[in-house]
């Protein structure tokens, strides 16, 4: 069932007395919590799916703030704390050449231009313009890349591999 959903957003809290929920996002895509959307939450420690629709959304500081349909009361969204909010695989959009989704890209090998060996990204960061991806190497501490067109020159996703060309110094 992991491989069929991706996680978009986890379920931090609830917010005032009318059933919505405080959610921090864990996608890049705005709409993805537009009101129609089909979502489904995963409840802490099962595997159980239960699908739900948006039917309200805005932003609340760094939040998120969803309704969820039939949802109109704090006691009907209390249990949900801590839940994670998935969507089915299907519902994933065509992207743009050279775009790709972060399940993609962790896990991937990545090389130098010279076939050297870096590690394999563990993480993508979104700290600002653009990503960063967390590097980890066979050994010693985690390396930092960011994704810029400078660097990263190649991405295969069906080999999962990555090709950079490092400037000075992002390797030490």
């Amino acid at each position: 069932m992991e491989n069929q959903y991706l996680k978009v957003g986890k379920i931090v809290n609830t917010h005032g007395i009318k059933g919505e929920i405080k959610v921090v996002r864990i996608t890049d895509f705005e709409n993805r919590f537009e009101i129609g959307t089909t979502l489904y939450i995963k409840q802490n420690g099962t595997n159980k799916l239960m699908e739900v629709e948006v039917d309200g959304h805005r932003q609340h500081k760094q939040f998120d703030l969803l309704h969820l349909k039939g949802f109109n009361n704090i006691n009907d969204v209390e249990k949900y704390k801590g839940s994670l909010l998935v969507i089915a695989k299907d519902q994933l959009e065509e992207l743009e050449e050279n775009e790709f989704y972060y399940f993609e890209i962790i896990g991937c090998d990545v090389y130098t231009m010279e076939e050297e060996y870096v590690g394999s990204v563990k993480e993508i960061l979104s700290p600002a313009a653009n990503d960063v991806w967390v590097i980890k190497p066979e050994n010693g501490k985690d390396i930092l890349i960011p994704y810029i067109e400078s660097i990263v020159k190649e991405v295969n996703i069906s080999e999962k591999k990555i090709i950079i060309e490092p400037m000075e110094g992002l390797l030490e």
